[in-house]
């Protein structure tokens, strides 16, 4: 609601309080004069648009705010639903969610309920008081407190019933009658247990008499079925207290109470809608929430659980491509098939929001029976949907997690249940995975790793180590690659291969990829220090960091700052992340700076060779899987062949060859035989420490 309106135009607040006068001012007798009565209620109308505005809504002023209306005398349930009917539409305009509405209604209703109960209490003890000072006085003032009694007891709204301590009746009221539908004579002498449903006797007795007469107490409050004439069953509000005889002991029964019907039926409405969702009627998260957290308080030791969590595939597809009303429909079809696939069984079926269900199996009896409930989903739901004139195929994965209670808690279930469908959706969609510990544990790892990097960047955790790149011709140093280790606080010295390519998956790899040139940059310039003929520096670059468009001023400003020559420096990137438009501009502008590049692990990728001829490319880096493979001339020379066809290709486009992964003095041999130029391994030099390069450098 706006909070600009003309001068002349009416206040809605104010003509919203007094429609609300209107509709309840017949339904009780009150004292407060018009003018009061319309300032009152402006003020709880005031009250309960903010409490539905609020994050989250704010019950507790709603629930003041019922109360405040049985303390207006407002004490009729017809008050009560004539004022949520009006009120749930005003303030369904005002809310966010339909959630905070009936939160905000729910806590109205509620407040109004505990204030008509105390209402009915503050009346049984009035009675009582009053019968007990009656004892005390003459008899002509037993008469006239008889009287006084007999017309407060008959004039009551309320229902009021006195009994015996054996439970049968003494007397009741005309409301009482009234909301039995027995006539006062029929319902004297009949047991009170005669008039409750049959599912509420047993705690009617235990409850009531036995509490009062055995347990001592003053008074006790239910709310239980009961049973009118016609058969209709009833919801009453009683409040029973024990008056004590002249001995003390108990004499006999009083009762007051209220139908409550209606309003026990608008409180399992407003349940129902808090549990259930909207679209698809499918219990909701908070059900779902209420339903695994008694599964875990009520299994046995020795139970077992299992939890189907669904998810579409492509769904965000069809909203976007056909709209929310088609995605709409379809995700009620996918409800129904759920439930259909469950058939019955007593699993509960549950959308927790969007495209996300899940199933959860109490009482599991092991993986294979969740697996075999997975497929029979996947089954049920592969049909296509028609949706108007849509034929729709749908498609979900599942993740299935099945293990003992005791070994599981709801969080670590869910976070296991969440692990498992990406894993479905990894592995190709339109399947279920099954939960795997060593996976798990895995991806755990993964996570920490992940987690820890920017943090290991700024602590200093990460160090360089460098390998010698030979000539094969003279065995002269030419040039050092650098290769990044981290010494981990919690996993030790980490290599590459466990940290680089979770690095790259979440684009962690461009801050550690600067931190890299950087270092690299700043420690082969103190080499021209050492040595008149210092060697170049060569630094990888993955696939995210060239597709970067900050990286060529990067690269800039590393060379500016450190001081490197830029022919000094070698960028390696693969063959992989050598593919796209980007990467080649991205070339080029290097190749401008005076930068070499070099082509890594050369032969295991996508080699386009016509693709591979337009690349301002200076070196190729044959992989060391064809130089493991070099044996003594006339022994299986098939990788031979291979070797010496890619170096025949890149003089072709003269091009410098790096071989990878020497370990022998053969390799060495056959390399030069084949006209390789530069070769890189461990018979050349293992990555070693900065102050180590040095020494080299010095000797």
């Amino acid at each position: 609601m706006t909070a600009l309106r003309d001068a002349g135009s009416p206040d809605p607040t104010a003509a919203l309080a007094q429609e609300w006068a209107a509709a309840i001012g017949d339904t009780s007798y009150v004292t407060v004069g018009d003018a009061q009565l319309a300032q009152l209620l402006q003020d709880l109308v005031d009250g309960l648009r903010d409490a539905v505005r609020a994050e989250p809504p704010d019950t507790a002023t709603a629930e003041r705010a019922g109360a405040a209306l049985v303390g207006a005398h407002f004490t009729g349930v017809d008050a009560l639903q004539r004022s949520i009917a009006m009120l749930a539409t005003e303030l369904d305009r005002e809310s966010l969610t339909r959630t905070a509405t009936w939160a905000v209604i729910g806590a109205f209703a509620a407040g109004y309920t505990r204030a008509l109960r105390e209402v009915t209490l503050d009346e049984q003890e009035s009675i009582r008081r009053a019968d007990l000072i009656a004892r005390t006085r003459t008899e002509q003032a037993l008469r006239a407190s008889d009287a006084r009694f007999r017309a407060v007891f008959s004039g009551a709204a309320v229902a009021i019933g006195i009994g015996d301590v054996q439970g049968a009746l003494l007397d009741v009221n005309p409301a009482l009658s009234e909301m039995l539908g027995y006539s006062a004579e029929e319902l004297r002498g009949r047991s009170v247990l005669s008039l409750v449903h049959p599912d509420d006797v047993a705690d009617v007795a235990a409850e009531v008499y036995r509490a009062l007469a055995e347990g001592g107490r003053e008074h006790v409050r239910v709310e239980k079925r009961f049973v009118r004439r016609d058969g209709e069953a009833i919801w009453g509000l009683l409040t029973v207290s024990m008056v004590p005889g002249e001995d003390g002991s108990p004499g006999y029964v009083v009762a007051v109470g209220e139908d409550v019907t209606d309003l026990h039926r608008l409180q399992t409405t407003l349940r129902y809608q808090a549990m259930h969702d909207p679209l698809t009627g499918l219990p909701n998260r908070v059900m779902f929430s209420e339903r695994i957290e008694q599964a875990f308080a009520d299994s046995p030791e020795d139970a077992r659980l299992g939890l189907l969590f669904i998810d579409l595939d492509g769904f965000k597809i069809v909203n976007d491509t056909l709209g929310h009303d088609i995605g709409d429909r379809l995700l009620m079809a996918v409800a129904e098939r759920l439930d259909r696939g469950v058939n019955r069984s007593g699993h509960l079926v549950a959308r927790l929001g969007g495209d996300e269900f899940v199933v959860l199996v109490e009482q599991s009896g092991g993986q294979d029976e969740m697996t075999a409930l997975a497929e029979k989903l996947l089954v049920e739901l592969a049909a296509p949907c028609h949706i108007a004139e849509h034929v729709l195929s749908v498609s979900v994965s599942i993740g299935v997690v099945e293990c003992p209670v005791a070994d599981t808690d709801r969080s670590k279930l869910m976070r296991h249940a969440d692990a498992t469908l990406y894993w479905a959706k990894a592995d190709g969609r339109n399947r279920w995975a099954l939960y795997d510990p060593a996976r798990g544990e895995a991806e755990t790892v993964r996570h920490l790793v992940s987690a820890s990097m920017p943090g290991g960047l700024a602590r200093g955790e990460f160090h360089l180590e460098y390998q010698p790149i030979t000539d094969l011709a003279d065995t002269r140093m030419s040039g050092l690659e650098a290769l990044v280790r981290w010494r981990h606080p919690r996993y030790g010295a980490m290599r590459p291969d466990d940290f680089i390519g979770i690095a790259e998956d979440t684009g962690l790899i461009i801050p550690l990829g600067r931190w890299v040139l950087e270092e690299a940059c700043r420690e082969a310039q103190s080499w021209a220090e050492l040595t008149s003929d210092p060697p170049f520096i060569s630094v990888n670059v993955a696939a995210r960091q060239a597709e970067d468009p900050r990286f060529v001023d990067e690269v800039r400003t590393v060379l500016a700052q450190t001081g490197l020559p830029p022919e000094r420096l070698q960028l390696e990137l693969t063959e992989s992340a050598l593919m796209g438009p980007a990467p080649i501009e991205t070339l080029h502008e290097l190749v401008a700076l005076g930068c070499r590049i070099a082509i890594d692990d050369f032969g295991t990728g996508y080699s386009n060779l016509a693709y591979l001829r337009s690349l301002p490319v200076h070196s190729l880096k044959l992989a060391s899987l064809f130089v493991a493979g070099l044996q003594p001339p006339g022994v299986d020379d098939v990788d031979a062949e291979i070797v010496a066809a890619l170096v025949s290709l890149a003089r072709t486009l003269r091009l410098t060859v790096t071989a990878e992964g020497v370990e022998t003095d053969v390799q060495v041999k056959r390399l030069r035989e084949l006209g390789c130029h530069l070769g890189q391994g461990y018979l050349f030099g293992t990555p070693m420490p900065p102050a180590e390069v040095r020494k080299l450098l010095l000797h």
